[in-house]
């Protein structure tokens, strides 16, 4: 792709300067660079990750977790019991092996926001042009019905007989081919991630891409940014030249773990001590249930439908494909009987809950360590975690499940509805939880008051002139559903008033 560098291509040390660098490439970052880029701004993007376009793309886990993502796609937070999640490491960032699940932000969260008249400016009905806009340049859609698996078909199943709410997920994707190979990176290019989308539009308008290049630091004059210090890096993560850019503004969009790291490093202190704090996770657990008849879960779309029954009390519920290896991996079982349970793989449903959090944790740096997670669940969280398991499981016996393996330590095989009440009734310590997520938010969170946020409404740092941040650390709280959507279309409105207001910045 035109416009990219990468570390092969640089022989020695580089300067550059522009109006605006922005770090990181994903939903935000690349928002960010495309929208500025548009608008005639001369934009730098710096990606620690590669540059992998689709026809790279396989069934290997094992290759997707070494170029896709960060340290393997094995990060945990510190806590009783650890959180286990993800962050994508590429060019087009997560969105290149998210799941492509595209939801506006309920109005039940913007609501909750703008209750600090701080933050009146992202009502809902201020944020609905730009959601239009994004579903529109994504293509969000449902899912064509020749494409859905058996796995969601049984999800379904389950809904419909007990009743409950089941609507059909909308993705950003283009007559999706259902390889369910979405955290893998997308085979067909059916997923419009911001490899297909907003990095090809800002370098189509004259951005320049350095990818494979880890930004060090910030660079600040006073209080006033003025650039970025960073290091070219070989697959081994090995130093090599230095990357050196000139900006008056600087928008990082590292994610809601290296951000906050990122600036906490370059000697940034937030004003209202709030920089790595508010950390939302929104806890997921999986089951797997086991049917007599085939389901081949590989085949069809990654989570056709989502269960919003319960959603009034913070669970969400949908089926998900997962590799063998990350089946077996997950289970407490080995020898003869993890290998009676792993023939029967191609009658499995993987399903889960995601919790809308209460808890909230904390990102902090380590020097010479980089970005430390910490986060402790609490016993209210736990105990939805408990519900939405086993309201899960109940649907899974609802669509003919003959065996659910529950994600908590020591805990017997579930074989009836029966055993679903004995769930709800027995003490789950935490430690015996298995949970993950792949949402990470709130660690810069936004409010116009400096001494409760971070940044502005519209991303700019408290105490720091042209330094914004672009990402899911400006949630001031948990969303409840996927944060895709909500990040670019937050972003795609900060980004209309940084042009807007380009003069007071000198760009």
């Amino acid at each position: 792709m035109t416009g990219i560098v990468t570390r092969d291509a640089v022989d020695g040390d580089v300067r550059a300067s522009c109006d605006v660098v922005v770090v990181g490439s994903g939903a935000g970052g690349a928002t960010m660079a495309a929208a500025l880029a548009e608008a005639g701004v001369d934009v730098v993007i710096v990606e620690e990750g590669g540059y992998f376009p689709t026809g790279s793309y396989g069934t290997s886990m094992g290759h997707a977790l070494r170029t896709l993502y960060r340290d393997g796609g094995a990060q945990a937070a510190i806590g009783r019991p650890p959180v286990l999640f993800s962050e994508g490491r590429c060019v087009g960032g997560s969105t290149v092996v998210n799941g492509g699940m595209s939801f506006r932000t309920p109005e039940a969260a913007l609501d909750r926001w703008t209750r600090d008249p701080s933050l009146a400016l992202v009502s809902a009905e201020a944020m609905r042009p730009y959601f239009e806009i994004v579903e529109r340049r994504l293509h969000v859609s449902v899912q064509d019905p020749e494409t859905i698996g058996r796995d969601s078909e049984l999800l379904k199943v389950g809904a419909d007989a007990l009743g409950w709410k089941i609507i059909p997920n909308t993705r950003n994707q283009i007559h999706c081919a259902g390889s369910n190979n979405c955290t893998l990176g997308c085979p067909t290019g059916a997923k419009r991630s911001m490899l297909l989308t907003h990095i090809p539009r800002a370098l189509a308008h004259g951005a320049r891409l350095y990818a494979e290049c880890r930004v060090d630091r910030v660079t600040l004059r006073g209080r006033t940014a003025t650039g970025i210090e960073a290091r070219f890096v070989d697959p081994a993560r090995r130093p090599g030249p230095r990357l050196t850019v000139t900006a008056p503004v600087v928008v990082v969009a590292g994610g809601a773990v290296q951000t906050p790291a990122l600036l906490m490093r370059s000697g940034f202190r937030s004003p209202s001590g709030q920089l790595g704090r508010n950390l939302s996770m929104h806890p997921n657990a999986k089951l797997v249930a086991l049917f007599d008849a085939d389901v081949r879960g590989w085949q069809g779309v990654h989570q056709a439908y989502q269960v919003r029954e319960f959603a009034d009390e913070g669970i969400l519920i949908t089926a998900v494909n997962i590799p063998p290896s990350l089946v077996a991996m997950g289970t407490a079982d080995h020898g003869r009987t993890l290998r009676d349970l792993m023939d029967d793989y191609d009658r499995m449903v993987v399903a889960g809950c995601l919790v809308e959090d209460t808890s909230t944790g904390r990102v902090r740096n380590l020097p010479g360590l980089g970005a430390q997670v910490s986060y402790q669940i609490s016993d209210r969280d736990a105990a939805t975690v408990v519900r939405g398991i086993a309201r899960t499981a109940e649907l899974m016996f609802a669509a003919g499940a003959r065996r659910i393996l529950a994600p908590f330590a020591g805990l017997p095989d579930l074989r009836s509805p029966d055993d679903v009440a004995h769930l709800l009734a027995t003490p789950i310590p935490k430690r015996s939880m298995d949970l993950f997520t792949v949402h990470v938010m709130g660690t810069a969170r936004m409010s116009d008051d400096p001494n409760r946020g971070v940044v502005s409404s519209f991303g700019e740092l408290h105490g720091a002139r042209g330094l914004f941040v672009a990402d899911a650390s400006l949630f001031p709280g948990p969303i409840g559903v996927n944060p895709m959507e909500t990040i670019v279309a937050l972003v795609l409105r900060n980004a209309d008033w940084l042009i807007e207001n380009r003069s007071r910045y000198g760009i």
